[in-house]
């Protein structure tokens, strides 16, 4: 194996490792959006993309590469006449060929793993944030719960007061308490109702955030299963590699 298919499968095996290290399960996704967080990695961000792009590029072209050897060695016209010509080729030709066939198995995982590293290194940043946001939410929710009910606490007490303020001596002093008491009660509804929208529109969020966070862990435990099914397509090509 040359150089260059040697990095190239080198790079397919870190591929593998770091994808089943993503899919280790005590491990948070906001756990590992604070390893992504660290100086290293923002001082690195921003040659990122291009460091991607190049790597795609460069696994394309090996992978072209592979192809045409492949269809260079499996013409049937020419391992035929070389066959005739020369038998002792004819070995080394399906060599040739085999080997062509590995390379191209090797570019072909590596550029595919590579796509689904970007694609879940995405979606567990995602799926921090709508953790994040719908821990936020809740915290908003269980104030509102909070304030809502100290205002029918305090709409208790003005009715106590309403009560009592009956038994007050004074006619005229009782209806100008019984006034006030009356525009505090009004201010309080519309404060109680307004917190109680509140706390339906956050109880809406709430489950809207869920529901997509859901999606997410779904959409999670495919590219888990795809990664499954990759894995043993890998170890098969590897025992075919030892055979």
């Amino acid at each position: 194996m040359t150089f260059q298919w040697t990095a190239v499968a080198s790079f397919l095996y870190g591929e593998v490792a770091v994808l089943l290290i993503f899919c280790i399960p005590f491990i948070s996704p906001l756990r590992w959006r604070k390893i992504f967080r660290f100086k290293l990695w923002s001082k690195v961000s921003p040659y990122w993309n291009k460091a991607f792009l190049s790597i795609i590029v460069v696994l394309i072209v090996l992978f072209l590469d592979a192809a045409r050897e492949v269809r260079k060695y499996s013409a049937s016209q020419l391992t035929d006449k070389n066959a005739k010509l020369y038998p002792s080729s004819y070995d080394h030709i399906h060599m040739k060929l085999f080997r062509s066939q590995r390379n191209l198995y090797i570019s072909g995982f590596s550029l595919f793993f590579w796509l689904v590293l970007r694609r879940l290194v995405s979606l567990i940043m995602q799926l921090a944030s709508e953790i994040e946001g719908n821990t936020a939410i809740q915290t908003q929710v269980e104030n509102a719960n909070e304030t809502a009910k100290k205002y029918m606490e305090d709409n208790e007490q003005l009715k106590k007061t309403i009560n009592r303020a009956k038994m007050d001596e004074g006619k005229w002093a009782l209806k100008a308490d019984n006034e006030k008491l009356k525009t505090e009660v009004e201010h309080l509804k519309v404060e109680v109702q307004r917190m109680t929208d509140a706390l339906s529109k956050s109880q809406k969020d709430a489950s809207a955030l869920k529901k997509q966070c859901d999606g997410l862990t779904r959409e999670y435990d495919h590219l888990l299963r795809e990664h499954d099914k990759l894995q043993n397509a890998t170890d098969g090509i590897q025992n075919k590699k030892e055979e």
